[in-house]
């Protein structure tokens, strides 16, 4: 918990640049040592330690506090986003304070500082840059040969041994620099690398959103034209389909009028009435996928319901085509909307016929499975589906029609239906000889049949 707060109070939000404010934590931490441990170290050496006191010492201490009086007031000058004047003129002061220490008080006098003077070496390299690292190395060799001859005229130490020493402690501080230098020139690589990455990613997510954009666009312009292919098909299925109904209603009526008979008449009329379901019919496909049309649910008797359609599923199938229907013993009630019930159907006999234009065998079983469900077997002995297409058969606006016959609405909007309602339509995975079996099963229904049922 301390160290959060520690942490939390080393950030200074009032720093604009984003790097220098990111150092600015490492170099309150070194600017704080700095400021406080030299003269620990001092007063260990004055109170802790039994060495004579040198000549040149009292100058040595003197520039020592007075960099870390240095180095605090640059910790005021960062907290208020300060940062680079402060390590500008923290680097420039120091630099001078070491060439005027070792000037006035000798090399000997400044044994205790050399780790501190390596760290200045670093604070100019990684917080300034290159040029800093330098000009603070060329500081600090000044500062030795100033202390060398301040030795040799004190009469310190011979001038060989001095200047030895001096050069010596270059060449140490020498390798120190260029290893900083090539840690900083690594580092600094690395961010160039870094940032040149991140421009480059940049710019491929920008390609990458404009081809996003692009793509997203063309589909919008496929899904358009998808569209009006369909509109345009659905409309050229609803021409001949309705067209067609048209016809019988004109072929009835004209045999209603001509009938000789009471019984003709009758038939001709039960034509028409067929036909206009059928027209029925392919509204309320319409206006189902629409999604505008109301669902009435009630129960009713399944099985009496099969009965009743019977005639108009014969109609639908035509004369070529053998009608088959077979019905459970008991009653089978369902919850669902009557109308929609004989949609599914008479679309079912409807598919049927167009795939058996020559006739053929249509049958309808219904019987009762697991207890609690209605089953409904519709098959027929057309061509079948062929394996490819079996698995796109309930998209919408899908048929095997010539271009102009069916809407490719039917299966689609009679599993809607059904599922709606509880259920399920497949097309049976085991029928993949001639023709075609669909089942259709509902929730059979607890409750009473609706009167007239």
């Amino acid at each position: 918990m301390a160290m959060s707060r520690v942490t939390h109070w080393l950030q200074v939000p009032a720093i604009a640049d984003p790097v220098d404010r990111r150092n600015a934590p490492m170099l309150q931490l070194i600017l704080l040592a700095l400021g406080t441990l030299p003269p620990a170290l001092w007063l260990y050496r004055i109170f802790g330690t039994q060495i004579p006191w040198r000549a040149g010492e009292t100058v040595s201490l003197s520039a020592s506090l007075l960099i870390s009086g240095i180095a605090l007031w640059s910790v005021v000058l960062i907290r208020r986003g300060r940062f680079q004047w402060a390590i500008r003129q923290l680097m420039v002061l120091v630099a001078i304070i070491l060439v005027v220490s070792y000037a006035l008080s000798g090399l000997g006098a400044h044994m205790f500082e050399m780790p501190v003077q390596v760290l200045w070496l670093f604070v100019a390299g990684m917080m300034i840059g290159r040029k800093a690292l330098w000009g603070m190395y060329g500081a600090v060799v000044l500062a030795l040969m100033f202390g060398a001859g301040a030795d040799v005229m004190n009469e310190v130490m011979q001038a060989r041994h001095a200047f030895g020493d001096a050069v010596i402690r270059s060449v140490m501080f020498l390798l120190i620099a260029l290893v900083i230098d090539r840690s900083v020139a690594a580092l600094r690589e690395s961010l160039e690398e870094a940032m040149a990455h991140g421009s480059e990613l940049e710019r491929a997510n920008a390609q990458l959103r404009g081809e996003i954009g692009a793509r997203e666009r063309a589909q919008a312009q496929l899904l358009h034209a998808q569209k009006m292919e369909a509109v345009g098909r659905m409309a050229g299925g609803l021409a001949h389909d309705f067209g067609h109904l048209l016809t019988l209603v004109n072929g009835y009526a004209a045999n209603a009028l001509q009938a000789a008979s009471p019984e003709d008449r009758a038939a001709a009329l039960e034509g028409v009435r067929s036909a206009a379901t059928r027209a029925s019919a392919q509204v309320r496909k319409l206006l189902h996928f629409a999604r505008r049309d109301i669902a009435l649910a009630e129960t009713f008797d399944a099985a009496a319901t099969l009965r009743e359609i019977e005639p108009m599923l014969r109609q639908t199938l035509g004369a070529a085509v053998r009608f088959e229907l077979q019905l459970p013993g008991s009653p089978a009630p369902i919850r669902f909307d009557r109308e929609q019930f004989v949609l599914v159907l008479l679309n079912l006999a409807a598919n049927a016929a167009d795939a058996m234009p020559e006739g053929g065998r249509f049958s309808v079983t219904a019987r009762v499975v697991d207890v609690a469900a209605l089953e409904i077997a519709v098959a027929d002995d057309g061509s079948g589906i062929p394996e490819p297409l079996r698995d796109c058969i309930f998209e919408p606006f899908f048929t095997t029609k010539p271009e102009g016959h069916g809407t490719g609405l039917g299966l689609a909007v009679g599993r809607d239906l059904v599922e709606a309602a509880g259920g399920s339509l497949i097309l049976d995975p085991a029928g993949r000889g001639t023709g075609a079996v669909f089942r259709i099963r509902l929730p059979l229904d607890g409750g009473e049949s609706s009167p007239g049922t």
